[in-house]
């Protein structure tokens, strides 16, 4: 039976999400940080959307945010030529790392124990967060700003890009019918998605390469994609100031979905339920109030 993506939409930011991550899957579930150009950037929960608490501290844009592995510190890249680094449990200030103009990308290293970053400024930075005081190991090349900086390779190499195009040995290529801002490819290798300029999200096989499935939600171009660590979903952020969370599989009962099958020679299409548990909204009101005086603040919806 045909089934209907119901994307979960995630409110509180007031400009372009320009940047998402996911941490690991922790014991408490996994988590998710998002960038906006309004200067503050967002902790939820990773399957639900859930709003958890809102970094304060950034004097400008944010252009890039990211989470350790284990969802214990957060980073975050900023207009104000900062980068800091963010103890995610309490959501206090761990220290902030000056720079000499726009910083645009963070990046952990698998143990947390250095933060890559890059910016306009053309150079990559790699800091030592054991030791604070010590001058940043500064790498240069590029000729432009730098948009995007990862570890790969167990944090052996270094991936960044200042351009439109990223320099590997090419390994499968797919063609969309528009400008792609950001992909993201499944943790299993299964699927590959992408979104851009057309304010859509495509899904394709990524071994045949064939389209599976587009979606439109957003009402602004989306500027970045992300898959969920354990596969079972992917967020979007967007020029319209939401960011979305879509399933992989339509129809499974996951996170807030909950599939609801129509009766039978309805002609309807099935459709997933959004359910909300009855104290969630009390729950978090109470979270707000207990902790009035570190990161958190009014309370994003979440919303099918």
């Amino acid at each position: 039976m045909a089934m209907r993506q119901t994307p979960l939409t995630c409110s509180g930011h007031t400009r372009p999400v320009v940047d998402l991550a996911f941490s690991g899957i922790t014991p408490y579930g996994y988590f998710l940080i998002s960038a906006c150009k309004d200067g503050k950037p967002m902790l939820r929960q990773g399957d639900t959307g859930d709003w958890i608490g809102t970094f304060l501290g950034h004097k400008g844009a944010v252009w890039g945010a990211t989470l350790n592995k284990d969802a214990t510190k957060a980073a975050t890249a900023a207009a104000d030529f900062t980068a800091k680094v963010w103890d995610a449990v309490s959501g206090d200030e761990l220290m902030t790392l000056a720079h000499k103009h726009i910083v645009k990308t963070v990046d952990f290293t698998q143990d947390s124990n250095c933060l890559l970053t890059g910016g306009q400024d053309k150079l990559l930075r790699i800091y030592d967060l054991n030791k604070p005081e010590a001058d940043p190991k500064e790498i240069s090349g590029h000729t432009s700003g730098i948009k995007k900086a990862l570890w790969c390779s167990e944090d052996k190499q270094i991936l960044s890009a200042d351009d439109k195009t990223v320099r590997l040995d090419p390994i499968k290529s797919f063609e969309a019918p528009a400008t792609i801002n950001s992909a993201s490819l499944h943790p299993e290798k299964e699927f590959l998605v992408a979104g851009g300029e057309d304010f859509k999200l495509y899904k394709y096989d990524y071994n045949s390469g064939e389209e599976l499935e587009s979606y439109k939600g957003h009402f602004g171009p989306i500027h970045c994609v992300r898959f969920s660590p354990d596969g079972e979903l992917y967020a979007s952020g967007s020029e319209d100031g939401t960011l979305r969370l879509w399933q992989t599989v339509v129809g499974k009962t996951y996170g807030l979905w909950k599939c609801v099958l129509p009766e039978e020679d309805s002609g309807e299409l099935a459709k997933p339920k959004i359910s909300f548990p009855e104290t969630a909204e009390e729950e978090l009101e109470e979270i707000a109030s207990e902790n009035s005086d570190s990161i958190y603040s009014s309370t994003p919806e979440v919303k099918a």
